[in-house]
């Protein structure tokens, strides 16, 4: 499904790597964008100001993939604002989440969700960590029907919840799964990430970094000789490299308000990959 990675060109360009989403064959880049914490500005134009250049930076180097929440504080309201001033919004790829319990409660949020990224139709809706999953997911099955959403999707982010991830792949029709998996945590390779190579569904990878520590106790260690084989000059390269060449990976999604570290994350996108005997190399080096 997932087999291959294709490329895609930036204005500049310069060539990112994609990958198809197994239900329709459409490509997404390799890498995107998360928002937790990072776009939670509020209205304030000097916070605001910052995260512009991230997105118009993202979307420069051939980025569309950006995943919010409503859970997020105000980082909906911000993509949305910004995309609008930007006149970027045709160029994302938008995913955002449903967590609440009940029908009712569930297309509320979702129709806030919608006011608040500005878009009457949403690329990607997912089920947050299975809350109410098979309540949302008729609802979201209805909505696709009726082309209020692309995609149906449910995630999670804890590997002490993969047996009912597990049992939810295999007993609803989703079009994505969203779930942790880096270098360090890499308890999806067992039965998660094959499980949604054999039924179809694409895979966002997020905790990249494993919330931040990888890089604070690699960031001063030097790189290792062979990172220039996978054309690397940074850990977080590496550890992105790592983590979108597994063949179910379709996008990770790292969040960042720094213009320099997003280019630093993109730059993952491009150039060579790292193939199984090289994964395994930077498994244990950082391991």
């Amino acid at each position: 499904m997932n087999d291959s990675i294709n490329t895609a060109r930036s204005d500049a360009g310069s060539v990112m790597a994609t990958r198809q989403i197994p239900s329709t064959g459409e490509a997404l880049p390799v890498i995107g964008l998360g928002t937790w914490q990072t776009f939670d500005a509020g209205s304030s134009e000097s916070k605001r100001a910052p995260l512009e250049k991230v997105l118009r930076e993202f979307v420069t180097m051939a980025g569309s993939v950006v995943d919010a929440s409503p859970m997020y504080g105000s980082a909906e309201e911000v993509v949305g604002a910004l995309a609008a001033k930007t006149e970027l919004d045709s160029r994302l790829f938008l995913a955002t989440k449903v967590w609440t319990s009940g029908r009712k409660k569930g297309i509320q949020q979702m129709e806030e969700s919608m006011r608040r990224l500005r878009r009457s139709r949403i690329d990607l809706m997912q089920v947050h960590n299975l809350l109410d999953a098979a309540t949302h997911l008729a609802t979201l099955r209805d909505w696709k029907k009726n082309g209020r959403i692309r995609y149906i999707g449910i995630t999670h982010y804890t590997s002490s919840a993969y047996g009912e991830v597990e049992a939810m792949m295999r007993r609803e029709p989703v079009d994505f799964l969203q779930i942790n998996y880096s270098a360090v945590e890499r308890q999806a390779e067992a039965r998660i990430l094959p499980l949604a190579r054999e039924q179809g569904i694409a895979v966002i990878a997020n905790r990249p970094f494993a919330e931040g520590s990888l890089l604070r106790r690699l960031g001063s260690r030097a790189l290792p000789s062979w990172a220039h084989d996978i054309d690397c000059t940074s850990w977080a390269q590496i550890l992105l490299k790592f983590v979108v060449s597994h063949p179910s990976i379709t996008c990770a999604i790292p969040a960042t308000a720094d213009v320099a570290h997003l280019q630093d994350n993109m730059a993952a996108g491009y150039g060579r990959m790292p193939d199984e005997r090289l994964r395994a190399r930077i498994a244990s080096a950082i391991g």
